[in-house]
Protein backbone atom coordinates (compact mmCIF):
# COMPACT_ATOMS: atom_id res chain seq x y z
CA UNK A 1 0.00 0.00 0.00
CA UNK A 2 1.14 3.56 -0.83
CA UNK A 3 1.80 5.96 2.08
CA UNK A 4 0.17 9.09 2.57
CA UNK A 5 3.12 10.90 1.08
CA UNK A 6 2.78 8.86 -2.47
CA UNK A 7 -0.86 9.26 -2.52
CA UNK A 8 -0.97 12.73 -2.30
CA UNK A 9 1.80 12.80 -4.56
CA UNK A 10 -0.50 10.91 -7.20
CA UNK A 11 -3.33 13.13 -6.89
CA UNK A 12 -0.97 16.28 -7.68
CA UNK A 13 0.26 14.83 -10.75
CA UNK A 14 -3.42 13.83 -11.24
CA UNK A 15 -4.47 17.61 -10.98
CA UNK A 16 -2.34 19.16 -13.18
CA UNK A 17 -3.39 17.09 -15.80
CA UNK A 18 -6.98 17.97 -14.97
CA UNK A 19 -6.17 21.37 -15.03
CA UNK A 20 -4.36 21.47 -18.70
CA UNK A 21 -7.26 19.16 -19.95
CA UNK A 22 -9.85 21.91 -18.49
CA UNK A 23 -7.76 24.34 -20.16
CA UNK A 24 -8.11 22.31 -23.51
CA UNK A 25 -11.82 22.49 -23.03
CA UNK A 26 -12.30 25.89 -22.42
CA UNK A 27 -10.15 26.92 -25.48
CA UNK A 28 -12.66 24.72 -27.53
CA UNK A 29 -15.68 26.22 -25.94
CA UNK A 30 -13.90 29.37 -27.75
CA UNK A 31 -13.94 27.76 -31.02
CA UNK A 32 -17.53 26.82 -30.02
CA UNK A 33 -18.50 30.40 -28.69
CA UNK A 34 -16.84 32.18 -32.12
CA UNK A 35 -18.78 29.16 -34.32
CA UNK A 36 -21.79 30.31 -32.96
CA UNK A 37 -21.05 34.13 -33.15
CA UNK A 38 -21.00 33.30 -36.76
CA UNK A 39 -23.50 31.23 -37.40
CA UNK A 40 -25.91 32.92 -35.14
CA UNK A 41 -26.50 30.20 -32.58
CA UNK A 42 -27.75 30.61 -28.89
CA UNK A 43 -24.84 29.49 -26.32
CA UNK A 44 -27.34 27.54 -24.43
CA UNK A 45 -28.48 24.32 -25.77
CA UNK A 46 -30.37 22.22 -23.53
CA UNK A 47 -30.85 19.08 -25.31
CA UNK A 48 -26.92 18.40 -25.98
CA UNK A 49 -26.25 19.42 -22.01
CA UNK A 50 -28.77 16.83 -20.64
CA UNK A 51 -27.72 14.58 -23.29
CA UNK A 52 -23.81 15.00 -22.37
CA UNK A 53 -24.56 15.02 -18.74
CA UNK A 54 -26.22 11.64 -18.87
CA UNK A 55 -23.29 10.09 -21.46
CA UNK A 56 -20.89 11.20 -18.85
CA UNK A 57 -23.04 9.63 -16.15
CA UNK A 58 -22.83 6.63 -17.47
CA UNK A 59 -19.12 6.50 -18.72
CA UNK A 60 -18.18 7.15 -14.92
CA UNK A 61 -19.87 4.13 -13.92
CA UNK A 62 -22.52 3.29 -10.92
CA UNK A 63 -19.85 4.12 -7.92
CA UNK A 64 -18.46 7.81 -9.36
CA UNK A 65 -21.89 8.52 -11.97
CA UNK A 66 -23.32 11.16 -9.18
CA UNK A 67 -19.99 12.95 -8.81
CA UNK A 68 -18.86 13.46 -12.37
CA UNK A 69 -22.97 14.51 -13.05
CA UNK A 70 -22.10 17.11 -10.56
CA UNK A 71 -18.53 18.02 -11.45
CA UNK A 72 -19.80 18.37 -15.30
CA UNK A 73 -22.78 21.02 -14.16
CA UNK A 74 -20.77 23.29 -13.08
CA UNK A 75 -17.95 22.79 -15.94
CA UNK A 76 -20.83 23.51 -18.48
CA UNK A 77 -22.23 26.38 -16.51
CA UNK A 78 -18.69 27.85 -16.66
CA UNK A 79 -17.90 26.79 -20.41
CA UNK A 80 -21.60 28.72 -21.21
CA UNK A 81 -20.43 31.92 -18.65
CA UNK A 82 -17.03 32.35 -20.87
CA UNK A 83 -19.13 31.43 -24.33
CA UNK A 84 -21.36 34.27 -23.08
CA UNK A 85 -18.10 36.39 -22.42
CA UNK A 86 -16.59 36.25 -25.53
CA UNK A 87 -19.44 37.12 -27.75
CA UNK A 88 -20.34 39.90 -25.25
CA UNK A 89 -17.69 41.00 -22.98
CA UNK A 90 -19.28 43.58 -20.85
CA UNK A 91 -22.89 42.50 -19.48
CA UNK A 92 -25.75 44.89 -19.31
CA UNK A 93 -25.46 45.54 -15.33
CA UNK A 94 -21.92 46.11 -15.40
CA UNK A 95 -22.31 48.47 -18.02
CA UNK A 96 -25.12 50.19 -16.09
CA UNK A 97 -22.48 49.83 -12.90
CA UNK A 98 -20.03 51.66 -14.74
CA UNK A 99 -22.06 54.29 -16.63
CA UNK A 100 -23.26 55.36 -13.10
CA UNK A 101 -20.28 55.47 -11.39
CA UNK A 102 -18.93 58.27 -13.62
CA UNK A 103 -22.79 59.60 -13.39
CA UNK A 104 -23.79 60.02 -10.16
CA UNK A 105 -22.06 63.47 -8.35
CA UNK A 106 -19.69 62.81 -6.16
CA UNK A 107 -21.48 64.34 -3.13
CA UNK A 108 -24.22 62.91 -1.78
CA UNK A 109 -26.91 65.24 -1.61
CA UNK A 110 -27.41 67.56 1.79
CA UNK A 111 -31.10 68.97 0.05
CA UNK A 112 -33.83 66.38 -1.27
CA UNK A 113 -37.34 65.91 -1.52
CA UNK A 114 -38.03 62.71 0.44
CA UNK A 115 -40.95 60.42 0.99
CA UNK A 116 -41.36 58.37 3.78
CA UNK A 117 -44.54 56.65 5.70
CA UNK A 118 -46.21 57.87 8.37
CA UNK A 119 -46.55 61.57 10.36
CA UNK A 120 -43.91 63.91 12.27
CA UNK A 121 -42.24 61.83 14.87
CA UNK A 122 -42.18 58.40 12.62
CA UNK A 123 -38.87 56.41 13.48
CA UNK A 124 -38.54 57.27 9.30
CA UNK A 125 -38.65 60.62 9.59
CA UNK A 126 -35.34 60.13 11.88
CA UNK A 127 -33.62 58.33 9.42
CA UNK A 128 -34.44 60.86 7.03
CA UNK A 129 -32.74 63.35 9.11
CA UNK A 130 -29.59 60.75 9.39
CA UNK A 131 -29.31 60.72 5.86
CA UNK A 132 -29.84 64.06 4.59
CA UNK A 133 -28.68 67.53 6.11
CA UNK A 134 -31.88 69.35 5.07
CA UNK A 135 -34.52 66.85 3.93
CA UNK A 136 -37.86 68.22 3.06
CA UNK A 137 -40.20 65.22 4.15
CA UNK A 138 -43.48 64.14 2.13
CA UNK A 139 -45.44 61.75 4.34
CA UNK A 140 -47.53 58.75 2.66
CA UNK A 141 -50.05 56.53 4.08
CA UNK A 142 -48.24 53.09 3.20
CA UNK A 143 -45.20 52.01 2.12
CA UNK A 144 -46.42 51.45 -1.33
CA UNK A 145 -47.77 55.08 -1.78
CA UNK A 146 -43.73 55.82 -0.99
CA UNK A 147 -42.70 53.84 -3.59
CA UNK A 148 -45.44 55.35 -5.64
CA UNK A 149 -44.35 58.96 -5.36
CA UNK A 150 -40.79 58.09 -6.16
CA UNK A 151 -41.39 56.81 -9.05
CA UNK A 152 -44.03 59.46 -10.06
CA UNK A 153 -41.28 62.00 -9.65
CA UNK A 154 -42.81 63.78 -6.47
CA UNK A 155 -39.85 63.13 -4.72
CA UNK A 156 -36.44 62.33 -5.37
CA UNK A 157 -36.03 59.73 -2.92
CA UNK A 158 -38.03 57.31 -0.34
CA UNK A 159 -36.62 56.18 2.58
CA UNK A 160 -38.22 52.79 4.42
CA UNK A 161 -37.38 50.47 7.01
CA UNK A 162 -36.54 46.99 5.87
CA UNK A 163 -35.02 44.46 8.73
CA UNK A 164 -34.94 45.17 12.59
CA UNK A 165 -32.28 43.59 14.82
CA UNK A 166 -34.93 41.66 16.72
CA UNK A 167 -38.62 41.19 14.69
CA UNK A 168 -36.49 40.62 11.17
CA UNK A 169 -37.18 41.47 7.57
CA UNK A 170 -40.03 44.01 6.68
CA UNK A 171 -40.74 41.59 3.81
CA UNK A 172 -42.99 43.92 2.01
CA UNK A 173 -40.14 46.14 1.06
CA UNK A 174 -38.02 43.46 -0.84
CA UNK A 175 -41.50 42.41 -3.12
CA UNK A 176 -42.02 46.56 -4.01
CA UNK A 177 -38.35 46.97 -4.66
CA UNK A 178 -38.79 44.38 -7.03
CA UNK A 179 -42.34 45.88 -8.06
CA UNK A 180 -40.86 49.63 -9.00
CA UNK A 181 -38.16 48.51 -10.01
CA UNK A 182 -35.65 51.10 -7.53
CA UNK A 183 -32.86 51.20 -6.49
CA UNK A 184 -30.99 51.92 -3.00
CA UNK A 185 -28.96 54.98 -3.08
CA UNK A 186 -27.50 54.82 0.58
CA UNK A 187 -28.88 53.18 4.20
CA UNK A 188 -28.95 53.58 7.96
CA UNK A 189 -29.34 52.10 10.94
CA UNK A 190 -31.05 53.61 13.70
CA UNK A 191 -31.51 52.72 17.59
CA UNK A 192 -35.58 52.32 17.95
CA UNK A 193 -36.38 52.50 21.60
CA UNK A 194 -39.82 52.15 22.04
CA UNK A 195 -42.53 53.90 25.03
CA UNK A 196 -45.96 53.43 25.53
CA UNK A 197 -47.25 56.64 25.54
CA UNK A 198 -50.95 57.97 26.35
CA UNK A 199 -53.23 60.84 27.74
CA UNK A 200 -52.50 59.47 31.21
CA UNK A 201 -49.32 58.42 33.27
CA UNK A 202 -51.46 55.34 35.26
CA UNK A 203 -51.36 51.88 33.04
CA UNK A 204 -54.10 50.62 35.57
CA UNK A 205 -56.43 52.39 33.07
CA UNK A 206 -54.82 51.33 29.74
CA UNK A 207 -57.46 49.08 27.98
CA UNK A 208 -56.23 48.99 24.42
CA UNK A 209 -52.64 49.69 23.25
CA UNK A 210 -51.99 51.14 19.19
CA UNK A 211 -48.80 50.55 17.36
CA UNK A 212 -47.02 49.59 13.73
CA UNK A 213 -47.20 45.00 14.15
CA UNK A 214 -42.92 45.42 14.06
CA UNK A 215 -43.16 47.60 17.07
CA UNK A 216 -45.82 44.93 18.87
CA UNK A 217 -43.36 42.04 17.85
CA UNK A 218 -40.56 44.39 19.44
CA UNK A 219 -41.82 44.95 22.77
CA UNK A 220 -43.82 40.84 22.71
CA UNK A 221 -42.62 40.56 26.46
CA UNK A 222 -43.93 43.43 27.94
CA UNK A 223 -46.82 43.12 26.46
CA UNK A 224 -46.80 39.37 27.47
CA UNK A 225 -47.15 40.82 30.75
CA UNK A 226 -50.05 42.94 30.27
CA UNK A 227 -52.71 40.17 28.50
CA UNK A 228 -55.35 42.20 30.03
CA UNK A 229 -54.71 45.06 27.37
CA UNK A 230 -56.19 44.61 24.01
CA UNK A 231 -53.25 45.35 20.91
CA UNK A 232 -54.38 46.80 17.93
CA UNK A 233 -52.19 47.27 14.71
CA UNK A 234 -52.00 50.23 13.07
CA UNK A 235 -49.63 51.85 10.08
CA UNK A 236 -47.21 53.71 11.82
CA UNK A 237 -45.81 54.21 15.19
CA UNK A 238 -45.94 58.07 14.91
CA UNK A 239 -49.71 57.55 13.51
CA UNK A 240 -50.35 55.04 16.40
CA UNK A 241 -49.17 58.37 19.05
CA UNK A 242 -51.26 60.97 17.22
CA UNK A 243 -54.26 58.85 16.81
CA UNK A 244 -54.26 58.78 20.83
CA UNK A 245 -53.56 62.47 21.53
CA UNK A 246 -56.42 63.24 19.07
CA UNK A 247 -58.48 61.05 20.98
CA UNK A 248 -58.37 62.48 24.51
CA UNK A 249 -59.33 59.05 25.94
CA UNK A 250 -57.64 58.14 29.04
CA UNK A 251 -58.14 54.28 28.47
CA UNK A 252 -56.01 53.92 25.02
CA UNK A 253 -51.90 53.98 24.13
CA UNK A 254 -49.55 54.09 21.51
CA UNK A 255 -45.85 52.48 21.33
CA UNK A 256 -44.23 54.69 19.85
CA UNK A 257 -41.15 56.81 20.08
CA UNK A 258 -39.90 59.09 22.61
CA UNK A 259 -39.91 62.39 20.48
CA UNK A 260 -43.78 61.73 20.09
CA UNK A 261 -43.84 62.98 24.04
CA UNK A 262 -42.69 66.42 22.81
CA UNK A 263 -44.10 66.34 19.49
CA UNK A 264 -47.65 65.54 20.01
CA UNK A 265 -48.06 66.75 23.66
CA UNK A 266 -48.24 63.09 25.36
CA UNK A 267 -47.56 61.29 28.69
CA UNK A 268 -44.85 58.31 29.26
CA UNK A 269 -46.41 55.77 30.83
CA UNK A 270 -43.64 53.17 30.75
CA UNK A 271 -40.19 53.91 28.48
CA UNK A 272 -37.62 51.32 27.29
CA UNK A 273 -40.39 48.71 26.94
CA UNK A 274 -38.68 46.62 23.60
CA UNK A 275 -37.32 43.20 24.10
CA UNK A 276 -33.99 44.93 23.50
CA UNK A 277 -31.62 47.06 24.17
CA UNK A 278 -30.00 46.49 21.19
CA UNK A 279 -32.46 47.01 19.23
CA UNK A 280 -31.84 48.41 16.05
CA UNK A 281 -33.86 49.17 12.75
CA UNK A 282 -32.10 49.16 9.23
CA UNK A 283 -33.36 51.79 6.58
CA UNK A 284 -32.77 51.96 2.72
CA UNK A 285 -32.73 55.62 0.59
CA UNK A 286 -33.97 54.71 -2.62
CA UNK A 287 -34.53 56.32 -6.12
CA UNK A 288 -35.88 55.12 -9.63
CA UNK A 289 -32.67 56.66 -11.14
CA UNK A 290 -29.29 54.39 -10.51
CA UNK A 291 -27.11 56.37 -8.67
CA UNK A 292 -23.80 55.11 -7.08
CA UNK A 293 -21.92 57.79 -4.59
CA UNK A 294 -18.16 57.10 -3.75
CA UNK A 295 -17.18 54.74 -0.90
CA UNK A 296 -20.24 52.38 -1.67
CA UNK A 297 -18.93 48.76 -0.16
CA UNK A 298 -22.27 47.04 -0.05
CA UNK A 299 -24.27 45.58 -2.88
CA UNK A 300 -27.71 44.30 -2.84
CA UNK A 301 -29.23 42.10 -5.52
CA UNK A 302 -32.33 39.93 -6.15
CA UNK A 303 -32.46 36.58 -7.90
CA UNK A 304 -34.89 34.19 -8.91
CA UNK A 305 -32.87 30.95 -9.34
CA UNK A 306 -34.40 28.13 -11.18
CA UNK A 307 -36.21 25.28 -8.96
CA UNK A 308 -33.91 22.49 -9.47
CA UNK A 309 -31.12 21.08 -7.52
CA UNK A 310 -27.77 22.30 -6.96
CA UNK A 311 -29.04 25.85 -8.42
CA UNK A 312 -28.66 28.20 -4.87
CA UNK A 313 -25.21 26.37 -4.57
CA UNK A 314 -23.81 26.67 -8.17
CA UNK A 315 -24.56 31.01 -7.36
CA UNK A 316 -22.94 30.77 -3.87
CA UNK A 317 -20.85 28.51 -5.02
CA UNK A 318 -19.61 31.43 -7.57
CA UNK A 319 -19.72 33.99 -4.75
CA UNK A 320 -17.03 32.08 -2.78
CA UNK A 321 -15.08 31.71 -5.71
CA UNK A 322 -14.76 35.20 -6.48
CA UNK A 323 -13.93 35.69 -2.25
CA UNK A 324 -17.08 37.93 -2.15
CA UNK A 325 -18.56 38.06 1.61
CA UNK A 326 -22.29 36.95 1.66
CA UNK A 327 -23.82 39.63 4.55
CA UNK A 328 -27.32 38.43 3.67
CA UNK A 329 -29.31 35.70 1.89
CA UNK A 330 -32.96 35.31 2.77
CA UNK A 331 -35.46 33.66 0.13
CA UNK A 332 -38.92 34.36 -1.15
CA UNK A 333 -41.58 33.00 -2.88
CA UNK A 334 -42.38 34.28 -6.09
CA UNK A 335 -45.79 35.22 -6.25
CA UNK A 336 -47.79 33.09 -8.62
CA UNK A 337 -45.09 30.51 -9.26
CA UNK A 338 -45.84 27.37 -7.12
CA UNK A 339 -42.38 26.78 -5.35
CA UNK A 340 -40.10 29.27 -7.17
CA UNK A 341 -38.27 31.11 -5.28
CA UNK A 342 -36.61 34.76 -5.33
CA UNK A 343 -33.71 35.13 -3.36
CA UNK A 344 -32.29 38.65 -1.80
CA UNK A 345 -28.09 39.39 -1.18
CA UNK A 346 -26.28 41.85 -0.15
CA UNK A 347 -22.84 41.38 -0.86
CA UNK A 348 -19.83 43.23 1.05
CA UNK A 349 -17.44 44.60 -1.92
CA UNK A 350 -16.24 47.79 -3.06
CA UNK A 351 -17.92 48.73 -6.08
CA UNK A 352 -14.32 49.41 -7.04
CA UNK A 353 -13.99 45.87 -6.75
CA UNK A 354 -12.90 44.33 -10.61
CA UNK A 355 -15.15 40.86 -8.55
CA UNK A 356 -18.14 43.02 -8.34
CA UNK A 357 -18.09 43.37 -12.60
CA UNK A 358 -17.26 39.84 -12.46
CA UNK A 359 -19.79 38.56 -10.85
CA UNK A 360 -22.63 40.70 -12.14
CA UNK A 361 -21.79 39.68 -15.75
CA UNK A 362 -21.52 35.80 -14.48
CA UNK A 363 -24.80 36.17 -12.75
CA UNK A 364 -26.48 37.67 -15.90
CA UNK A 365 -25.09 35.30 -17.92
CA UNK A 366 -25.96 32.43 -15.94
CA UNK A 367 -29.54 33.58 -14.96
CA UNK A 368 -30.82 35.25 -17.70
CA UNK A 369 -31.07 39.51 -17.23
CA UNK A 370 -34.65 38.96 -16.15
CA UNK A 371 -33.75 36.85 -13.52
CA UNK A 372 -31.46 38.97 -12.04
CA UNK A 373 -32.30 42.26 -10.62
CA UNK A 374 -29.72 44.50 -9.51
CA UNK A 375 -30.62 46.82 -6.25
CA UNK A 376 -27.70 49.20 -6.23
CA UNK A 377 -24.41 49.64 -4.33
CA UNK A 378 -24.45 51.96 -1.64
CA UNK A 379 -22.78 52.80 1.73
CA UNK A 380 -24.33 52.58 4.83
CA UNK A 381 -24.52 55.78 7.51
Amino acid sequence: MKDIKELRGSIDSTDAKIVELLKERMQLSREVAEYKREKNVPVFDGARERALLDKIEDMAGEECGGYARRLYITMLELSRAYQNKILEPTSSLSKAVSEALESTPKMFPERAFVACQGVEGAYSQQACDKLFKKPSIMYCTTFESVFQTVKNGLCKYGVVPVENSNAGTVNLIYELMEKYNMTIVKSTNLQVLHSLLGNTTDISKIKEIFSHPQAIAQCSDFLGNHKDIKVTPVENTAVAAKMVRDSGRDDIAAIASPSCVEQYGMKTIDESIQNNENNRTRFICFSKELEIYPGADKTSLLLRIPHKPGSLYQIISYFNSLGLNLLKLESRPVAGRDFEFMFYFDVGVSVYSPELLLLLDHLEYSLGSDRVQYLGSYLEA
